[in-house]
């Protein structure tokens, strides 16, 4: 008996939004536009998220990232600037993270150098990375084929390197890197390995494994040498001009130092020792330590604030769609005065005539919530396509839309079906 009232409701109820085709259409836009929007900042906003904690991700969750920075200018008794400037880190702090802080698995000293890399005729500005052999086990570098660099290089400071696929693309072209040599300044060096950061897209194709920013400028790519032949070939003074100054020559021993820790709950101990140990040694401020976890967790809060922030603002799309619903269904009680006097006086109870006009409620906005959902899911697609952003749509957020779409077209349909059933049926059967 129950189903059958049901379904004579429903059809009656999508007969009467039938009969008033423009004006339920007009009705549920509001309805449509609300939830599409919910689920398309809610995909921004997780792309955004995810794209931003891929990136972190790649530096390394177990990793401390100290950076060599420019300390402020110092000027000499004579007011003039220092024409050699001595700053950064130093192979001796490395060997000091490495003998007096405990729970260190790997430390990895980098040399990073702005050059450009020669092939034949083929010239591209790159990045040279002086390094050692075990630096792919605290990055995402990964050997495409042939090898890295290995402890011999290290030890007899041999003119090899290893270059990344845009090397390979921007100096080769057609042909087989393996075993050529690429020009480096005054130097020659023999092509050893080709490898490739993991994930590598283009989207994250701008952040380093190591986290450090390149220095080069707007390179091509990355060439990894041994750490002793940089140091060897390159040395460790660099010479900049200035136009207020004239010459100055920077000493700089180590770009940066990556240090990974056993334990992700010793991390913030091991930052503590890493930074007790350089302001001992270091009088300037010429280090910067970056800790991924770290950027990690405030990248997770911003990210439910945003997501709040963004489902709000979508949320009030919905509740503006919910007024007019409202606005509708009271114009339609008032259409309808008699047929709810004919209704009360055949022996229809109140709540029947409640039922009957929130399954009105129900069915537009349920109809508005399902073409919402598709307009939603297809507007996530056009930003990534034209606008060049991640997005993501979860099943949850779609699930949240739709559930919110339909709570407001009940709320926002209770007062109109309570008016309606609270009619006088004498005073409606008189209604004209």
């Amino acid at each position: 008996m129950f189903l059958y009232r049901l379904k004579r409701t429903v059809k009656l109820g999508i007969k009467s939004l039938w009969m008033h085709r423009l004006r339920s259409t007009l009705t549920a836009l509001g309805i449509i536009f609300g939830v599409s929007s919910v689920i398309a900042m809610l995909a921004i906003g997780e792309g955004a998220s995810e794209d931003a904690q891929k990136k972190i991700a790649q530096l390394g969750s177990h990793n401390i990232i100290v950076k060599t920075q420019d300390p402020p200018e110092e000027k000499s008794a004579t007011g003039q600037q220092q024409t050699l400037k001595e700053y950064g880190l130093t192979y001796s702090d490395a060997e000091r993270f490495r003998s007096a802080i405990p729970n260190v698995q790997v430390i990895v000293p980098n040399r990073r150098i702005a050059q450009e890399a020669q092939y034949r005729t083929h010239r591209a500005s790159i990045e040279v990375v002086g390094t050692v052999p075990w630096y792919p086990q605290i990055s995402t570098l990964k050997v495409q084929y042939g090898r890295y660099i290995s402890d011999t290089d290290l030890r007899y400071k041999k003119g090899v390197c290893v270059i990344d696929e845009k090397i390979v693309k921007a100096l080769f072209a057609f042909d087989y890197p393996i075993g050529e040599d690429i020009k480096l300044g005054t130097d020659y060096y023999r092509v050893v390995g080709v490898a490739r950061e993991k994930d590598d897209t283009p989207e994250s194709s701008e952040t380093s494994s190591s986290g450090a920013s390149s220095q080069a400028g707007a390179n091509v790519g990355t060439i990894y040498i041994p750490l002793t032949t940089a140091k060897d070939r390159f040395g460790e003074t660099s010479v900049q001009m200035n136009s207020t100054s004239g010459m100055i020559m920077e000493k700089v021993e180590l770009q940066e130092i990556i240090i990974k820790v056993n334990d992700l709950s010793q991390i913030i101990p091991t930052k503590q020792s890493v930074e007790t140990l350089l302001k001992a040694f270091h009088k300037k401020n010429d280090y910067n330590i970056t800790v991924p976890l770290e950027l990690m967790k405030k990248q997770q809060d911003i990210q439910r604030i945003f997501t709040i922030v963004l489902g709000s603002i979508a949320a009030i799309s919905l509740i503006v769609g919910g007024i007019g619903i409202m606005n509708i269904m009271l114009a339609t009680v008032s259409e309808r005065t008699r047929e709810i006097g004919i209704r009360r006086a055949l022996g229809a109870k109140k709540r029947d005539i409640i039922f009957q006009f929130l399954s009105e409620t129900f069915i537009l906005t349920a109809a508005g919530g399902i073409l919402g959902i598709i307009l939603g899911l297809g507007i996530p697609y056009l930003v990534q396509y034209y606008g060049n952003m991640p997005t993501v749509v979860k099943g949850s957020s779609l699930i949240l839309a739709f559930g919110i779409s339909s709570a407001v077209g009940i709320i926002f349909g209770l007062y109109p079906a309570y008016r309606a059933a609270n009619m006088d049926p004498i005073e409606s059967l008189r209604h004209e």
